[in-house]
């Protein structure tokens, strides 16, 4: 990891702020995100420092040793990325999702695609056992993309539960935990909150989000420690199980009426010839190109360094 300069953590900020970007559209992952830009295994190691030991430090030996034992640099200047993304871009990619759909999911779906090579290149061995979870992967993820939204839900302990459901999801690449909230009915309530700074709901939801990411990333931690390749495979099973869901072209089978609002909850991928709107077809194949470079680009960048 090596000393870090300010050059560096500008570089982690931009990260967290593309992890935040992603982590606010239903279906792309912050995870994925944290994969391709090389930080996924520090971040999980650095989630798993935050424990009781790490508060000892703090008594005893004061605060700089023990945020140098966090990795505090590093975790602030992601968060601060992310947190600025979120409350940033919320209304712009809200605004995106509603009015160019078929451009927005074509980027998202070549970025996915590409992450997707990405991942599995980590595999170091292929076996019966890391195929048969790179399926199993595929499956989950395609089952969780195929369930119906929730009616919209506003109760404190109800947010509580779907910030710490959605944060694991947030972590994992593949499963988007705006998706999940989408899922728990969630999504409409936590944006709105988020957009009118309704501090109450905001906080229930990062509380159960940071209980949620304490736990979680332990388990994730190891996984990786001890069961490396097979980890991998069902990650990249996680991404591509995912991909239907980010098909830019759909058909919609069944509405409902959220606040007011006609929102889809089934539908069903088509090809661009049959897309009632405008299909946009060209530009959505450069955007998807573009998407699809960018995760090389990045990858090439990180390893140069």
């Amino acid at each position: 990891m090596g000393l870090r300069n300010l050059k560096d953590y500008v570089i982690i900020t931009l990260k967290g702020m593309a992890m935040g970007a992603a982590d606010v559209v239903p279906g792309v992952s912050g995870g994925t995100i944290a994969f391709i830009s090389g930080i996924y295994e520090e971040l999980i190691t650095s989630i798993n420092n935050i424990n009781l030991a790490a508060f000892k430090t703090l008594r005893k030996q004061g605060f700089s040793t023990f945020w140098n034992q966090l990795n505090g640099n590093f975790l602030l200047a992601l968060f601060a990325g992310i947190f600025i993304s979120v409350l940033s871009l919320a209304k712009f990619l809200s605004w995106l999702l509603e009015n160019q759909p078929v451009l927005l999911w074509s980027f998202f779906f070549g970025l996915v695609l590409a992450s997707i090579f990405l991942v599995g290149k980590e595999i170091k061995k292929w076996n019966l056992a890391t195929i048969f979870m790179l399926l199993l992967g595929t499956s989950i993820a395609y089952f969780i993309t195929t369930l119906p939204p929730n009616e919209n839900v506003a109760s404190l302990p109800y947010l509580f539960l779907s910030g710490a459901l959605a944060v694991c999801a947030m972590i994992l690449p593949g499963i988007s935990g705006a998706f999940i909230l989408v899922l728990l009915g969630s999504y409409k309530t936590i944006l709105d909150a988020v957009h009118e700074r309704d501090v109450q709901m905001v906080a229930t939801v990062a509380f159960g989000a940071i209980i949620g990411l304490l736990s979680f990333a332990r388990l994730l931690k190891w996984m990786f420690k001890n069961y490396r390749n097979t980890t991998l495979a069902l990650l990249t099973g996680f991404i591509l199980g995912s991909l239907s869901k980010i098909w830019p072209w759909k058909s919609i089978l069944e509405t409902k009426v959220f606040n007011k609002k006609i929102i889809p909850i089934r539908e069903q991928n088509i090809s661009p010839l049959e897309y009632e709107g405008d299909p946009q077809l060209l530009l959505a194949i450069v955007l998807a190109i573009l998407g699809f470079s960018l995760i090389f680009i990045l990858e090439r960048m990180a390893s140069k360094k």
